[in-house]
């Protein structure tokens, strides 16, 4: 029927198709566009060709590869001669891929920054095959410093951004990957941070692959891990860096109370009681007291002050640091020492209008007196003598 015919006219046709894509070759190059090279390195150029099927029988042993660089003239800007490549002054290579089996792979070493450019090639062979492939070429570009390497954050087994926190207990991985450039020796990975952390690493071809693997702890909060690659050539080492600074979120540590000026003091004087504590994200600082048994809360805030102590103020002081993440606490106790006040009185008359009145007044801190001058008219009940706020009086002398 006119369907089937139709049906296999177009299988025909396909196969005809098909026919000439394989046994019609021609000439044809696959190169890379675009290859970066480390100044005071090398280079490896992936190459293939193909050529046409006529020319099977030219393509020998002895065949032999040339590169032009900017221009393709066949008499000019000749850089690279794999038959002659040692009188080649402008750059030093070796074609390691056998041409024979159209594998034109080459390297090129030392390269300096005059060497970046556009670079085409050719093959010659035995008779008539001698082709350059002018359609495509490589474009070598020699940088100066490598590429810095990147650093990632994983937590269990998750990507997530280097300024996301991470919760204290989790699994943590630091990968340091870095496209490799051609080297010799090739270059190495190097973690620096503190403290010191085991790595594994791993190569693939063309990348390099350190990993740091740990457990969170409050001791890796706001720590920089800094992942360097180094090229070790033969005028200098060439380095680039990455640094990641990880933060960890914790409950409270190392909580602690401090006491200005002394956690014992005589009464009357001025205290503060000061907490501390470390933890992320920042606590909340509740004061209490032991009285009769009982817990009192007393305020909120990191330090508590009394600015005249009596003995009443003595006891144990308890501080509870709070985040979201737990709970710590530290205890102080006050020692409040009386003044022990000692008084005495003494009372001089004479026989003129006055009398002399003498206080005298004593602790263990020293001896003060004073002497007052009364009038014989003053009546024998009176106040006198006020020392530490405390009042004393004398009847019926």
């Amino acid at each position: 029927s006119e369907a089937k015919f139709m049906i296999s006219m177009s299988l025909f046709l396909s196969f005809v198709q098909i026919y000439r894509c394989v046994c019609c070759r021609d000439f044809n190059i696959y190169l890379p566009e675009r290859i970066e090279a480390l100044s005071g390195s090398c280079v490896i150029i992936k190459c293939r060709f193909e050529i046409e099927e006529q020319y099977d029988k030219d393509l020998t042993e002895s065949a032999k590869g040339v590169w032009y660089k900017d221009r393709n003239d066949v008499n000019r800007n000749v850089v690279f001669n794999s038959s002659t490549p040692r009188r080649n002054s402008f750059i030093r290579g070796n074609i390691i891929g056998k041409l024979k089996d159209k594998d034109c792979t080459t390297v090129f070493y030392d390269l300096r920054s005059y060497h970046s450019g556009q670079y085409y090639f050719r093959v010659e062979g035995k008779g008539r095959l001698k082709e350059t492939y002018i359609k495509n070429n490589v474009l070598i570009d020699v940088i100066e410093s490598p590429h810095k390497p990147r650093v990632q954050l994983y937590v269990e087994q998750k990507e997530v951004q280097g300024q996301e926190e991470v919760l204290e207990g989790s699994s943590v991985s630091l990968r340091c990957s870095a496209e490799t450039l051609c080297s010799s020796p090739p270059p190495t990975l190097t973690w620096s941070s503190t403290p010191r952390i085991p790595l594994s690493e791993s190569s693939r071809l063309e990348e390099l692959i350190s990993d740091l693997n740990f457990t969170a702890t409050h001791r890796q909060h706001r720590v920089t891990f800094t992942c360097t690659i180094t090229y070790q050539l033969q005028d200098e080492n060439k380095t680039a860096q990455d640094s990641i600074t990880v933060h960890v979120q914790y409950s409270p540590k190392n909580t602690a109370v401090s006491v200005l000026p002394s956690s014992s003091l005589l009464e009357g004087s001025s205290v503060t009681l000061i907490c501390s504590s470390d933890a992320n994200p920042a606590v909340n600082y509740t004061w209490s007291r032991e009285s009769e048994g009982q817990m009192e809360q007393l305020q909120t805030g990191d330090t508590l002050t009394f600015n005249r102590t009596d003995p009443t103020h003595g006891g144990w002081y308890h501080c509870t640091a709070q985040n979201q993440h737990g709970s710590q606490n530290s205890s102080v106790m006050l020692d409040i020492h009386s003044t022990g006040l000692r008084s005495s009185i003494t009372l001089h008359q004479s026989l003129t209008h006055t009398s002399t009145l003498q206080c005298i007044s004593n602790n263990t801190r020293g001896t003060a007196s004073q002497l007052l001058q009364l009038p014989s008219s003053v009546e024998r009940e009176f106040p006198f003598c006020d020392t530490s706020n405390r009042r004393t009086s004398i009847n019926n002398l």
